[in-house]
């Protein structure tokens, strides 16, 4: 369902260097609803490769599992294919702002690090995200929860050591992140009660090998984050140039540890919450 990157082509490289972050936020969440979280069916809105699935699967009655591109469920599936046999999930390939879910049918919607592929816009007031959120409202029964994992601008400029190799192709990515306070707006025009926001300030979105300050001249290693897909080929071979003469002078290392020092106090990663009216 990205608006700018190939997700047929990342999807086979994607888990190499991405783990979902924040499950114990999300089952927190969750377990506030009127619900048993067992007698649960959740939503996974933009579900990727499944990892935040199957991570959730046994927690839940049923996780209904939505992405638009082929090849992502293709991975999903084939890691999910025991609880598929079983019932517990059930994939859509279906885009996430048409649902194809009845009105007032599930518990609980979780949507992770997606909405900034949709093709939206700040000077329109964000319409697309608004219809995702709208649908969201619709399929929740009253009660229930959603929760929306998002970089917010501060955690996007602070939290990433590479975005300072980027600049200012960065802040591509960050105009296409709706700022929190929007968003919670947004939400609440929905239908929504905020609850709250959550920071799992450790949690890193590409695990151990975010920190390979050689990464950027991996073709696998940039799959797990589809900012450099906003790079055009001359972008990419100046930042590789970058790379490889820091590296040569012995100043990679320390340009890494340099420009990841924020990041303890900001994180990479916010999960709002919010209730159905």
């Amino acid at each position: 369902m990205s608006s700018y990157e190939n997700y047929t082509a990342t999807s086979a490289h994607y888990d190499a260097t991405r783990e979902p972050i924040g499950i114990e936020i999300i089952l927190g969440c969750l377990a506030r609803g009127g619900r048993p979280l067992a007698e649960q069916i959740l939503v996974d809105a933009g579900c990727g490769t499944g990892s935040y699935s199957l991570a959730l699967v046994g927690h839940v009655a049923r996780v209904e599992a939505i992405d638009m591109n082929e090849g992502m469920l293709g991975v999903a599936r084939a890691k999910l294919e025991d609880a598929e046999a079983a019932g517990r999930v059930t994939f859509h390939r279906a885009a996430i702002e048409s649902l194809p879910l009845d009105d007032t049918s599930v518990d609980a919607v979780m949507i992770n690090q997606v909405l900034h592929h949709l093709p939206d816009h700040a000077a329109e007031a964000w319409p697309l995200t608004r219809k995702v959120i709208g649908e969201f409202a619709r399929v929740l029964r009253p009660g229930g929860a959603l929760v929306v994992n998002i970089c917010s601008h501060e955690q996007l400029r602070r939290g990433w050591w590479f975005f300072s190799l980027i600049e200012p192709i960065a802040e591509r990515m960050i105009e296409r992140h709706v700022p929190l306070v929007e968003l919670e707006s947004l939400i609440a025009d929905c239908g929504f009660d905020p609850c709250g926001r959550f920071v799992p300030s450790d949690a890193i979105l590409q695990g151990s090998s975010y920190f390979d300050p050689r990464g950027p001249l991996d073709a696998t290693w940039r799959a797990g984050d589809s900012v450099w897909a906003m790079l055009t080929p001359e972008e990419l071979a100046r930042v590789e140039e970058r790379v490889r003469g820091m590296d040569d002078r012995g100043e990679l290392e320390d340009f890494v540890a340099d420009h990841d020092a924020e990041r303890v106090h900001v994180g990479q990663a916010t999960f709002l919450y919010a209730t159905r009216r």
